[in-house]
């Protein structure tokens, strides 16, 4: 695989999860190298003059009015990574942490940060190697950015901390002299430009979203089985009621829902009964998954600019040789963005919630009782809706939005803080819950589409079908259920429900008097 260059500029998503979950290598691009070159320059030259330059001939915080002697400056860097290396909690995962340590490296290589570019060099061979630094999940309030999770990150340039190496947990030390390396001598800035910044909540943001994506296809597929094995009507997805309401959203799922209902003998067996309309949980998909899209929209544009944006402070601009202070490490932005995508996945876990309800209550329609063959004797799919109940009321108390909160840190200097790394965590255990809901509500509606045979259901459905019980058999008498829940949400997870969305649609394009037009997405 063709190694990417790191320049600090245009790196996309996808080559981000390239990197981070394909394992794809990278490399400090050469114009980098210049540049970085020229801003350490500055940086250097700062720290043998007598002006006051935060972080690189003062203190920090509320010390940024100590002058530190020229021969400290070095002890400095050093102090400040061993005394913000204050985490707590859960390291993060395997994947979390490569996306911080290609995030990290990319925006020291954009050389408005002073550092030599020796100090992104050793970042990208230790994610090459996957020599990947222990990093607490807990510690960090979003300003000045991520401190204490990049400053565990940054303790393994120094040959200090933790890294797991093929799975071992070592010393930062033995981690570098196992693979040859040896640690850096941090020099003026470099300490403070490597713990400064948004990396840590951007790097779980970055790949929620991907969860995400995954999740809203799954629910427009889980949607549709559920609305065949209730029998419910695809009027409602008509694109010209949708086409009165134009969000682009809410076009694509109607469209999703016609493709992958199409051609069902379920639908045709009940065309003349007289349920006028359906519940919202199925009528109203449309509107709330699609809300849930351009939320993901709106959720990627603002990922797409923090990658490429420069996030430490004091930034160095060499070509007026300046060095200058300001607030590029909130994580604002951010914050906001991450709680806005937890409440659309909250919804979307939701609506699917009430979906599964109405399939297990037979007062609704006419599937047997909590969708067993054998009700009474046997309490069919009751615990599973359940355990779907209690997982949409957590989502619920974990929405709530973290940017909204602050408390003043840093003796009252940070007095304005974004929570961002908390709203990044909590919504980690959201798209979880809401995979294991719609693995749920996919295992429910399967249940209910075979009591429907021979009557098929659509072309999409049908597919859905055929992998849900690939992987596990209809319900017959009662059992363990967990596995089964375990093994669809692997598949809800995994994508495969994207790629039956994808076929579905590209079936209905090629139909007869179907005008070929691009979606919304």
């Amino acid at each position: 695989m063709k190694p990417l260059d790191v320049t600090g500029e245009n790196l996309t998503l996808p080559a981000f999860y390239e990197v981070v979950l394909g394992g794809r290598p990278v490399r400090l691009a050469p114009r980098a190298k210049r540049r970085m070159a020229a801003a350490y320059d500055v940086v250097r030259r700062a720290a043998a003059g007598d002006d006051p330059i935060y972080g690189v001939t003062t203190g920090f915080g509320k010390l940024a009015d100590q002058r530190i002697p020229h021969a400290d400056i070095g002890q400095l860097q050093l102090n400040l990574l061993r005394s913000h290396a204050a985490g707590v909690g859960e390291p993060l995962s395997r994947e979390e942490t490569r996306g911080i340590l290609l995030l990290r490296a990319h925006v020291l290589a954009r050389g408005h940060s002073g550092v030599r570019p020796l100090v992104v060099d050793r970042l990208l061979t230790l994610l090459n190697r996957n020599i990947l630094p222990v990093i607490p999940s807990r510690g960090s309030v979003g300003a000045s950015g991520d401190l204490a999770p990049l400053a565990h990150l940054a303790l393994l340039l120094i040959g200090e901390g933790e890294a797991c190496v093929d799975g071992r947990r070592k010393t930062g030390r033995a981690a570098l002299a196992q693979a040859g390396l040896k640690p850096l001598r941090l020099e003026a800035k470099e300490g403070l430009s490597l713990v400064n910044g948004t990396q840590a909540m951007l790097a779980l943001g970055l790949l929620a979203l991907r969860r995400a994506e995954v999740l809203v296809d799954a629910a427009d597929v889980a949607g549709a089985l559920s609305l065949e094995a209730l029998q419910g009507t695809p009027v409602a997805f008509d694109q010209r009621i949708h086409r009165l309401r134009p969000y682009p959203g809410q076009l694509s799922v109607a469209a999703n829902l016609r493709a992958l209902t199409a051609g069902s003998q379920i639908r045709a067996s009940h065309m003349t009964c007289p349920r006028i309309q359906d519940a919202y949980s199925l009528r109203c998909m449309p509107q709330v998954h699609g809300a849930v899209r351009d939320a993901l929209d709106y959720v990627r544009t603002a990922l797409r600019i923090e990658m490429n944006s420069v996030t430490d402070n004091p930034l160095v601009f060499p070509e007026q040789g300046e060095i200058l202070s300001g607030g590029n490490f909130h994580g604002q932005p951010l914050g906001l963005v991450l709680d806005h995508l937890a409440i659309a996945m909250t919804e979307l876990a939701s609506i699917s919630e009430r979906r599964i309800e109405r399939l297990i209550n037979p007062e609704y329609g006419d599937l047997p009782p909590f969708l067993s063959p054998h009700p009474g004797l046997n309490s069919g799919f009751m615990m599973a809706q359940v355990t779907a109940a209690a997982l949409a009321s957590e989502n619920k108390v974990f929405s709530h939005p973290a940017s909204v909160d602050s408390i003043p840190t840093s003796g009252n200097r940070e007095d304005h803080v974004s929570m961002g790394m908390g709203s990044a965590l909590k919504l980690a255990q959201i798209l979880s819950n809401g995979e294991h809901i719609l693995a749920i509500e996919l295992l429910c509606a399967a249940q209910g589409v075979d009591f429907h045979r021979p009557l098929r259901a659509g072309t999409g459905s049908r597919l859905a079908l055929k992998l849900v019980r690939q992987r596990v058999p209809g319900l017959g008498q009662d059992r363990v259920l967990a596995p089964d829940i375990e093994q669809i949400r692997t598949l809800v997870a995994g994508g495969a429900l994207t790629a039956i969305l994808a076929a579905s649609r590209l079936t209905a394009s090629r139909r007869p008097g179907v005008t070929k037009r691009r979606s919304p997405s």
